[in-house]
């Protein structure tokens, strides 16, 4: 595996391995084992929006691997000033062993794959979040023993989240729910895509959406990017939350996830989340090892 632009390039063989890898990579570093499978490697980290997982994980995720991570902000990089992405590709591909980056827009993501010639790994998009999702499914996994047959149910926004979940949802043979409002449902080949491959529907009635569900997840409302539209958003959505109800149409012992920060009372209530915070948690944890394991898989060290 060269790059992690989106979870669709994957097949579910790869991402069994990246999980698996995850796995072993959290049950050392919690058991106090070293794993410099990335000694001398180093990673720029290119930020066009900010983050405090995704900043935190990687830099801590290569500082255990044993190799180094550069912050790169694009306020300080030629690339915020109009440096085509081709030209910023290349010239970093002879300092870099690696390249993440989090941006608005895909093709960016796909430009520096194109371009450069070391490994890149999309760190977030307007499109997608593969890193979350391998995270999330990591985490599911744990908490239920396994993927195959269980039923993940997404509320709110069809935003990137969405879009993520539901391709890892199916590639890993999980069922898949949707819930959104009419105009704001994920991307239309994606769902076009689940539909022919797997168990997926997506609708605006949100118990029904729950129903039996193993584990229910939730983003805010306004992503990055859309502050502008946050008070109508809150209309808009104020029926799409997690909230007691929908927790009792999901099974008994359904799980909750959320990919952070969240925002009480919007998209999930107080209660349920700290009903479920060790889960959520546990989720936020886990972007750790999961991108360590894309780090190594993607970086060339072998384990």
């Amino acid at each position: 595996m060269k790059h992690l632009l989106k979870l669709m390039d994957l097949s579910k063989e790869e991402m069994g391995k990246i999980l698996n890898l995850a796995d072993q990579l959290k049950y050392e570093k919690k058991n106090g084992i070293k794993h410099h499978l990335l000694k001398g490697k180093t990673l720029g980290m290119i930020f066009r929006k900010s983050s405090t997982r995704t900043r935190v994980s990687f830099e801590v995720g290569m500082y255990d691997l044993g190799g180094t991570a550069l912050f790169l902000s694009s306020h300080d990089l030629q690339i915020g000033r109009g440096e085509p992405v081709q030209d910023t590709a290349r010239v970093l591909s002879r300092y870099l062993d690696g390249i993440m980056i989090r941006t608005f827009d895909q093709a960016e993501v796909e430009s520096l794959a194109e371009y450069g010639s070391i490994p890149i790994i999309n760190g977030l998009t307007d499109y997608c979040h593969p890193c979350q999702v391998l995270a999330d499914l990591m985490t599911i996994r744990e908490h239920k023993g396994l993927l195959s047959g269980k039923k993940l149910c997404y509320v709110g926004d069809g935003n990137n989240m969405a879009n993520s979940l539901i391709v890892g949802g199916i590639k890993m043979g999980m069922s898949v729910s949707v819930a959104c409002p009419n105009g704001y449902t994920p991307d239309s080949e994606i769902m076009k895509w689940a539909s022919e491959n797997g168990e997926f529907v997506c609708a605006d009635d949100i118990l029904a959406a729950a129903k039996d569900a193993d584990a229910v997840y939730t983003d805010v409302w306004a992503s990055m990017g859309q502050e502008g539209e946050a008070e109508a958003r809150k209309e808009i959505f104020k029926e799409y939350q997690i909230n007691a109800s929908v927790m009792a149409a999901a099974k008994k012992d359904a799980m909750v996830l959320h990919c952070l920060p969240a925002h009480r009372g919007e998209e999930i209530t107080a209660d349920v989340l700290e009903a479920h915070a060790h889960e959520i948690f546990d989720e936020a944890e886990n972007r750790l090892h999961a991108q360590k394991a894309v780090l190594v898989q993607c970086l060339g060290a072998k384990k």
